[in-house]
């Protein structure tokens, strides 16, 4: 009876290494799925650490490109004044008009026959 009940435990044995073994390769491949999301996160937040850098520098380039402008439009300390620039446009839209019109005066607009 001992032999039976010695060849069942080793049955029971071997269902067990086999059982811890199929454990030891779930746990190496949760490991290994586990490092690869750590990779893939790491990545990521490189990634978007390189995108924040590169929207700041954006803003920063900008900002300083509207100050520019706004300098040059007469809208910050030191430019030309928005409203002298608008006069000066205005003003040589009306003469470019006043002059076609005194040049279309003088000029016959078709010859006459005799």
């Amino acid at each position: 009876m001992s032999s039976s009940r010695d060849r069942v435990e080793d049955t029971y044995e071997l269902q067990n290494d086999q059982r811890l073994e199929d454990l030891h390769s779930k746990l190496r491949t949760l490991r290994g799925v586990t490092s690869d999301i750590y990779d893939d996160v790491e990545r990521q937040n490189s990634a978007l650490d390189n995108a924040r850098d590169a929207f700041s520098s954006f803003g920063s380039s900008l900002a300083q490109s509207s100050r520019r402008a706004s300098q040059a439009f007469g809208l910050g300390p030191g430019g030309v004044k928005q409203w002298r620039t608008i006069g000066y446009c205005i003003g040589a839209i009306l003469a470019f008009w006043i002059l076609w019109k005194v040049l279309f005066w003088f000029w016959p607009s078709s010859p006459t026959s005799p």
